[in-house]
């Protein structure tokens, strides 16, 4: 089920995203996180552990670079796999020991640390919010999932 829509969701959020971006002038925490986080709207703690790991990846790559030149592509290079490296760490020991209780993806916890680098962590989780609620809306109402379709 969730193989079928996720192109679907992934191109609202994508559509919602650019659209919020040229509005407000702020990203959504990557082009296609939205879109994923909407799928999970209904599962709360996925979407916490998955934001979690996106901070603590901030959190570890912002202490490095305070000892490391980490700027440019290389960021972004490192963001992506100090996210992807948490996120597989918290799947292991958190993930295994609550049930189906896991980081979404791999390299979205990366793509939230990014952007919370680089225009802050509120802007960030404020923008992915708003445009998450917005995409599982259209989602709901264009009748791609029940209202409390658990995917």
């Amino acid at each position: 089920m969730i193989s079928e829509i996720l192109p679907v969701s992934i191109g609202v959020g994508i559509v919602t995203g650019v659209l919020f971006s040229e509005a407000f002038g702020i990203a959504t925490g990557g082009i296609v996180v939205p879109g994923y986080l909407a799928l999970f709207v209904n599962q709360p703690l996925v979407i916490a552990l998955t934001v979690a790991a996106g901070f603590l990846t901030y959190v570890v790559v912002k202490a490095l670079s305070m000892y490391l030149i980490i700027f440019g592509r290389r960021r972004t290079a490192v963001m992506i796999l100090f996210g992807y490296v948490v996120g597989v760490l918290l799947n292991r020991f958190i993930g295994n020991q609550v049930g189906e209780f896991a980081v979404i993806g791999y390299i979205i916890p990366g793509l939230i640390a990014l952007w919370m680098d680089r225009q802050g962590t509120v802007q960030t989780l404020a923008s992915l919010t708003i445009v998450t609620v917005i995409v599982r809306m259209v989602l709901i109402v264009t009748g791609f999932i029940d209202k409390g379709a658990s995917l």
